[in-house]
């Protein structure tokens, strides 16, 4: 899990008056050497911060490391405990049968030394009856013998056995008084963690902004390319394509700084101070790349020799393995057209809580509709290029809304219902969201897409609390447990997964799609998992041991999209042309909604109204009585299209 140092209002204001007073005005030689000084000394600071952190943070990891130890130690004694009161009394009946063993053999050892000892004095004719004696008395010694011995190491066996139960109760017994102290060691010593933590940050801070003001001065005199600002929008927008961590052609990956500069097959890509011998540049100056497509502007190209030429440095505060697509600006997504000249398939659905609008996917924006008439009610711009999914919160006031340019960006944005403006920016990523989820407790949000990864974020603080990085292909769908408690995820890698939503670990793999799995949900109960996908099924299995309850066929083609409702219904939307609604319980077919000429690609009921509205690949939207499975208003969700006259005959 993630942790985001806080930084204070004072020096965060500090700072920026730092900044501020850097770009005032042109600085000369004498100014940036100053400025220069000032970065150092605050770079040194940091460094001495970082290292008392450092020293702190293994402290703590310390006092935790023994806690952790002590409470295996406490289980492992446990156990002990437990195997030794289970083997004792076998030990103790084994000890007790060799005693009356031994017993009995000494009874025979003393009958038989008489005998011999009888015959013996009876006559010298009897010798050989004496020596037969004398043969059986010797076994019998023997056997004497042996079972002293085994007497013996019962006894011992039992002894070890008491001895152990006694050490593993004495710490079972002292744990609870050891566990209390380590714990209150830690606690105490979290406070020198957050101060030490907290004194990185301001340091930190300060050192960041004065990097940066120092940055700023040395761009107005030429001597400083802003990576970050400059070349990293060049190589996101032309590069990454082929330069990526899954397709890196000439084993050159351009994500991030830190693999940039790492270069690839052929060595380093970039050598700091030589722009004319760094390979990167020799290969956008020839037009070799980007390969197959027009080449760089001369501006592009010279800004790139510049970069390298003034040390190929990394900005102030950017992370070196961060992607490029998050330390870049972020400009304002391009406006979505006034009048759509031809309708986009309709990719997410989702009425308001209490049913009075109806969200849409759109080409930059999400659309809100009256779902009585089809009417327009507000028009949500600053969106990327194409919608994957919108959730409103539980209080209507809320819309999340997952997005992405293919193969170049994601993201996910929090927008006022009421007016459309734009909440918060909560994530940027390389490649398209496919999902977002609020938390059944309105806690947290969850969001998934084509970077592999799941991501949850806190609400309040708007700040990432975890990333799950489990699967091996695109995640299409997640869905949270009634109680908030687990994830459960719809991947193109075949499966579906359940994962602990605070600590992000996976506990279950369901593998029974055998085909990409596009959609996915929780039973009412939270027990069973409900997917759907390209083997054209939903299937419903258990979270205990991934085992499959049933499965439901009847589609035609893949199944697109489900949601599952906390009444026990499943709504699926197909390519077939067509969405079903299914009982979870028992899969029983309930109504089948007939009536789209193309792919239904989304489904969003709404039972407290009984409706429910789909969208498909020809950008119709249909609205729906959940009763008698019929049409209630259907219209094209295009803003302004005007669909083209048919031509009048001869």
């Amino acid at each position: 899990m993630r942790r985001t140092i806080k930084v204070s209002t004072s020096w965060c204001l500090a700072a920026g008056l730092l900044l501020a007073a850097a770009q005032t005005a042109p600085a000369d030689d004498a100014q940036e050497a100053e400025l220069r000084k000032q970065a150092e000394a605050a770079k040194a600071q940091q460094t001495a911060a970082e290292k008392a952190t450092d020293g702190v943070r293994q402290k703590a990891k310390g006092l935790t490391d023994s806690l952790s130890k002590l409470k295996a130690d406490v289980a492992k004694a446990q156990a002990t405990l437990k195997a030794a009161t289970a083997k004792l009394k076998t030990q103790q009946d084994a000890a007790t049968k060799a005693a009356a063993a031994k017993t009995a053999q000494d009874k025979a050892n003393a009958a038989a030394a008489k005998l011999a000892k009888d015959a013996d004095a009876a006559a010298k004719a009897a010798l050989a009856k004496s020596q037969a004696a004398a043969a059986a008395a010797k076994a019998a010694q023997a056997k004497a013998v042996a079972a002293a011995k085994a007497l013996t190491d019962s006894q011992a066996a039992v002894k070890t056995t008491q001895t152990d139960m006694a050490t593993a109760k004495k710490t079972v017994d002292g744990a609870p008084a050891a566990t209390k102290q380590a714990e209150a060691q830690i606690a105490a010593f979290q406070v020198a963690v957050k101060k030490a933590e907290d004194q990185l940050a301001a340091v930190t801070a300060v050192a960041i902004t004065k990097q940066k003001g120092l940055e700023h001065v040395l761009i107005e005199a030429g001597k400083f390319v802003s990576f970050s600002d400059t070349i990293a929008p060049i190589l996101a927008k032309r590069c990454l394509a082929c330069h990526n961590a899954r397709t890196a052609k000439g084993r050159l990956n351009l994500e991030t700084y830190a693999a940039l500069m790492k270069g690839g097959e052929n060595g380093a890509a970039v050598d700091p101070g030589e722009g004319d011998l760094s390979s990167l540049f020799a290969m956008v100056e020839d037009g070799s790349m980007p390969e197959d497509a027009d080449p760089l502007t001369k501006e592009q190209m010279a800004s790139i020799k510049k970069w390298i030429d003034t040390g190929a440095q990394l900005n102030a505060g950017a992370g070196p393995n961060a992607q490029l697509i998050t330390i870049m600006p972020k400009l304002p997504q391009p406006s979505p057209p006034e009048a759509y000249r031809v309708p986009i398939p309709v990719t997410a659905l989702q009425f308001s809580p209490d049913g009075n609008q109806l969200a849409s996917s759109g080409y930059h924006e999400v659309v809100l509709w009256n779902p009585a008439d089809g009417q327009i009610v507000r028009r949500i711009s600053n969106v990327a290029e194409r919608v994957y999914d919108i959730e409103y919160s539980a209080d209507g006031k809320t819309i999340a809304v997952a997005a992405g340019t293919p193969a170049q960006m994601g993201e996910v944005k929090l927008f006022n219902s009421a007016d459309g403006a734009l909440l918060a920016d909560l994530v940027t990523s390389g490649d398209s969201v496919f999902s977002v989820a609020f938390s059944p407790d309105g806690k947290r949000l969850a969001c998934a897409g084509a970077d592999r990864s799941i991501r949850i974020i806190d609400i309040a603080s708007r700040k990432e609390e975890l990333i799950i990085e489990d699967h091996a292909d695109w995640v299409m769908d997640i869905a949270w447990s009634p109680d908030s408690a687990k994830l459960a995820s719809a991947s193109r890698d075949k499966t579906s997964k359940v994962f602990d939503a605070k600590t992000g670990d996976s506990l279950v793999t369901f593998n029974g799609h055998g085909q990409p799995v596009f959609g996915v949900g929780f039973s009412p109960d939270g027990k069973q998992v409900v997917t759907c996908g390209r083997d054209k099924q939903i299937r419903t299995w258990n979270i205990g041991d991934a085992k499959q309850v049933r499965a439901i066929g009847g589609f035609g083609d893949e199944v697109f999209r489900i949601t599952v409702t906390k009444e026990g219904q499943v709504y699926s939307a197909s390519a077939d042309k067509t969405a079903r609604s299914h009982n979870v319980a028992d899969g029983k077919a309930l109504k089948t909604f007939t009536g789209h000429s193309d792919w239904v690609y989304s489904v969003a009921p709404h039972t407290a109204s009984k409706r429910i509205a789909t969208g498909s690949y020809d950008g119709e939207i249909r609205i729906w009585n959940l009763d008698d499975a019929k049409t209630t208003a259907n219209f094209v969700a295009a803003p302004g299209y005007k669909a083209p006259e048919a031509s009048a005959s001869k």
